[in-house]
């Protein structure tokens, strides 16, 4: 009972696709896809920058990531956002960031340093094309990143969002639109989204493409070590020449020298 769009939809290339339905007469924009590849490249970029987060922490987050790309498949192009996830027990943040114009996400786990609290938190930081950062803040109970975004949906974004797991790698997203039928969607079920187009006319609104891409390189890591070093440039380095820098989106490695840091220094403060 689906149809095809009578424009072809905007794709970037080389990435991994999440399409987007409108399901008529419910009023509910459902996005799905399946996460299979997305989250091979995950594991590749663990390997790669020698990262072994505990069995839990990892199940949590790519929960989290499957939640945080629907989402960002329903916003608008031009639309980038970051949320940070901290839970309480147990005692960690999860960290995820994406531009829509790209199709890119990505994101790490932070299990040191977190903040005790009596509460759960959910952060999230929105820019929308030139407007300024909007950021909110809601409370959510439990250990479950997909319990957190429809938290995050209820109190926040003025719309109700469920979130489904069809199969071990695939998930769904459902989110309320004006006039939906809310009987229907507060009662559904994962086995009746998971046949959803043969049940009910939907009609595919898009096909987005992402990637798990950080987009870090020497040049912004240098752009975030300048002000520690201006400030504390001795006991940034120490006796040493080089320095490792994880980075703060992805956590990825990178090698800094003395010499690099002080050059890119010099040079801002030239210009």
């Amino acid at each position: 009972m689906s149809e095809e769009p009578i424009q072809p939809a905007k794709v970037v290339d080389d990435g991994h696709e999440v399409r987007t339905y409108f399901v008529r007469e419910r009023n509910a924009l459902l996005a799905e896809a399946d996460f299979g590849q997305l989250y091979v490249d995950y594991y590749l970029h663990l390997n790669d920058q020698g990262l072994k987060p505990t069995p839990e922490h990892d199940a949590m987050f790519k929960r989290a990531l499957a939640g945080f790309v629907l989402h960002c498949a329903s916003k608008p192009w031009n639309e980038m956002t970051a949320w940070t996830i901290n839970f309480q027990q147990p005692l960690v943040n999860l960290f995820l960031t994406g531009d829509n114009e790209t199709g890119a996400v990505t994101g790490r786990i932070f299990d040191e340093n977190v903040k005790k609290m009596d509460h759960n938190l959910f952060y999230a930081d929105v820019v929308r094309g030139k407007q300024p950062t909007r950021r909110s803040s809601v409370t959510f109970e439990g250990n479950d990143a997909l319990v957190a975004v429809e938290a995050f949906y209820a109190q926040s974004e003025q719309r109700v969002a469920r979130y489904f797991q069809l199969e071990e790698e695939k998930f769904a997203m459902l989110s309320e639109h004006p006039d939906c039928d809310l009987d229907w969607f507060r009662n559904v079920t994962a086995e009746e989204v998971k046949r959803i187009h043969e049940t009910e006319a939907t009609n595919l609104m898009e096909r987005r493409i992402q990637r798990w891409d950080c987009g870090c390189n020497q040049q912004r890591m240098l752009q975030v070590l300048a002000p520690a070093f201006q400030a504390q440039g001795d006991e940034l380095f120490g006796p040493d020449e080089t320095i490792e820098i994880r980075c703060p989106r992805c956590s990825a490695r990178h090698a800094v020298t003395r010499e690099a840091l002080e050059a890119y220094v010099a040079s801002h403060h030239e210009s």
